[in-house]
């Protein structure tokens, strides 16, 4: 088995990726969205690099049963259903619909993941069913949305608390599993720091969504193995894995 994890989105080299599963981690808030809405019954979530993208792709869609969400500087986007808040994707709100979404780090950094064998959006919230999937997976990729390009302290910690999680299963007879610097760099900050609403709260990502009202979002994002499902994005849409 090999781990290798980036921090940020611009380390990563697509090409590489060929014969890896990707795991893609924007614990504030893209994938723990996601998780969120997947869990309370929306049909399919359809990642975009731009608005524009967004909106065009929501009305091939047919704009009866998709909804537009995302956000730009923490901020849901003009004209949008719903924003990156994980609160707003209730079943009453999601169930049965397609939901198209934009954000600032998160949907730039499953673009890039495409190029791999599979894609795995991962939040604190599915970490359990996660490296439940990925205990005999033997090369797997880690990938940090990041914020704005830098070093994000909430991804970096789910990243460390995810291969944690993997190592804890793996067999007595197995052989020790290779690490990357940052994989290891990343666990070594699990060992250190349990994955708290206050610690999430600390980091700039978490202090940009206490700055304009969203305080709430990081007791969703901290509720460690909320969901116990995986999701998978395939064609560029993401569902639960199976369905």
């Amino acid at each position: 088995m090999r781990i290798d994890t980036y921090f940020t989105v611009p380390e990563v080299d697509g090409a590489s990726l060929a014969e890896s599963t990707v795991v893609v981690i924007d614990v504030v808030r893209s994938t723990t969205t996601i998780i969120e809405a997947l869990a309370n019954g929306a049909r399919a979530i359809f990642p975009t690099e731009s608005t524009e993208d967004a909106v065009r792709l929501a009305q091939s869609l047919g704009r009866e049963d998709s909804i537009l969400c995302g956000e730009r500087k923490g901020e849901k986007v003009e004209g949008f259903d719903l924003g990156n808040s994980p609160a707003e994707f209730t079943r009453e709100v999601v169930e049965d619909k397609k939901l198209v979404m934009s954000t600032t780090n998160g949907t730039r950094a499953l673009a890039i993941a495409q190029e791999g064998e599979r894609v795995l959006p991962c939040a604190l919230t599915n970490l359990g069913a996660v490296a439940a999937e990925l205990a005999s997976v033997e090369r797997i990729t880690v990938i940090c949305a990041g914020r704005e390009d830098s070093f994000s302290l909430d991804d970096a910690l789910c990243a460390g608390h995810l291969i944690q999680r993997i190592l804890d299963a793996r067999g007595e007879g197995d052989e020790e599993p290779e690490l990357n610097d940052a994989s290891r760099a990343a666990r070594a900050l699990a060992q250190a720091r349990k994955p708290t609403k206050r610690v999430l709260s600390l980091a700039a990502g978490g202090r940009a969504v206490i700055e304009i009202g969203l305080e709430e979002d990081l007791t969703i994002c901290a509720d460690v193995d909320r969901h116990d499902i995986v999701v998978e994005m395939s064609d560029q849409q993401i569902t639960r894995a199976g369905a």
